[in-house]
């Protein structure tokens, strides 16, 4: 890793505390880079920031708070230096009808998802702009493929997926680099208790046999980090997901169609909404408000 254009500069990680985000910022970090690890759990931060080879430094923040974001983002620059990479992870789920849901915890999955990327994207875009750096959108499969009982969840990933879109335009000029990671199930703790949901382990269940596969955090992590090297504008984890651009106009109805069926089979049945998903869920309800 010692010839990686990545070596000595700064690069922040938002949702860094467990999963995904914390083994990308371990790929980062054996890359050579300074890590600011951004998320609820401070003492998890700090933890994974002492075990680091890198200068890091641990930030509880909430993604949502805009005044909370700009003093994390003075910090990383007065000790780290002005970041060169910034990745948009933090994310939570929940899973359930709409018809039922809990309009509070439905937008605060917006909230955190879609106003907490760009809240992101916005403190940290003047130092971007001066790094010519890279700015890193993770979306989902959800982004290309709305799926039923999840409408929060994919409505923000594809409002990230558009802001990322908008945001690439944008700053091209500046020679700033703009990527959106797609991203399809990652062995995370909110898909382990999505799992544990007969209805959403259903959803997966009827998916067709490749995009019900679970790949482990290490390996996409790693492949997310070769996209920073890279400045990739796209990554898709599988590296498969890919062909399902092409084919994201006969998605909805194919999934309405496994919907309409799996209706009929479960008719009568309750489906009640998850709350927030995973230990990530758990901190974000403990931290914030919904």
């Amino acid at each position: 890793m010692h010839d990686s254009p990545l070596r000595d500069r700064t690069a922040v990680v938002t949702g860094a505390a467990r999963g995904l985000g914390a083994a990308l910022a371990g790929e980062l970090a054996r890359r050579g880079a300074r890590l600011a690890l951004l998320g609820h759990e401070g003492a998890r931060l700090e933890e994974l920031a002492a075990s680091l080879p890198t200068a890091a430094m641990a930030l509880e923040v909430d993604v949502t708070d805009a005044a909370a974001l700009r003093e994390a983002a003075g910090r990383v620059r007065a000790e780290l230096g002005r970041p060169s990479v910034v990745v948009a992870n933090a994310g939570i789920a929940e899973g359930g009808p709409f018809a039922t849901a809990d309009l509070a915890r439905w937008r605060r999955v917006i909230d955190v998802n879609l106003t907490g990327s760009a809240f992101t994207a916005h403190v940290f875009l003047p130092d971007l702009t001066h790094t010519r750096g890279y700015y890193l959108q993770i979306a989902s499969l959800a982004s290309i493929g709305a799926a039923p009982r999840m409408s929060a969840y994919c409505a923000s990933k594809a409002g990230v997926e558009a802001f990322a879109h908008a945001l690439r335009a944008e700053t091209a000029p500046d020679g700033m680099a703009v990527g959106t990671a797609y991203l399809n199930w990652i062995d995370t703790d909110m898909v382990r208790d999505a799992e544990r949901n007969p209805v959403l382990r259903e959803l997966r269940a009827q998916m067709p046999p490749p995009a019900r596969r679970v790949s482990p955090a290490p390996a996409a992590a790693a492949r997310l980090a070769r996209a920073v090297e890279r400045r990739s504008t796209a990554v898709y984890v599988p590296a498969w997901l890919r062909l399902a651009q092409g084919a994201r106009t006969a998605l909805p109805p194919l999934v309405l169609r496994r919907s309409r069926l799996a209706s009929r089979r479960r008719a009568g049945d309750a489906f009640p909404a998850t709350g927030l998903l995973g230990a990530g869920g758990a901190a974000d309800r403990a931290a914030g408000p919904g």
